[in-house]
């Protein structure tokens, strides 16, 4: 519990703001996405790597922020441990081979998020 009091910084004060979160939220997702298929089919340089890892922990710290800002705490959760996955500053070491699956499984997390992390019950 006390990483999800860290995460909480801002109380929403509108519905506007909170519409202009999840607004947000679609958009770092879909950038997410469209990352991730790239790097699960296709080998890329090592550096496009790395960026994938900045672009997808930072998408993903966010996507955890606005969840928790929406009381969806299983959302955030889930994509407290995508952030931390991805974390480029001390980076998790797999085979390419489990990275494949790995990077189509949160593709397929952004994505379904996108459609169900919504306006669920607003906390106070």
């Amino acid at each position: 519990m006390v990483l999800q009091k860290v995460i909480i910084t801002v109380r929403l004060e509108s519905d506007k703001e909170l519409k202009e979160l999840i607004n947000n939220k679609n958009i770092a997702a879909w950038i997410s996405v469209v990352a991730l298929i790239p790097a699960a089919v296709v080998l890329w340089p090592y550096g496009y790597y790395t960026l994938l890892r900045w672009v997808i922990t930072i998408t993903a710290s966010f996507v955890a922020y606005t969840a928790n800002q929406l009381n969806r705490s299983g959302w955030m959760w889930a994509f407290v441990i995508v952030a931390l996955l991805f974390n480029p500053i001390a980076p998790v070491h797999l085979d390419r081979e489990t990275w494949v699956v790995i990077d189509l499984i949160v593709a397929a997390i952004f994505l379904i998020s996108i459609f169900k992390v919504k306006n669920h019950e607003r906390k106070n």
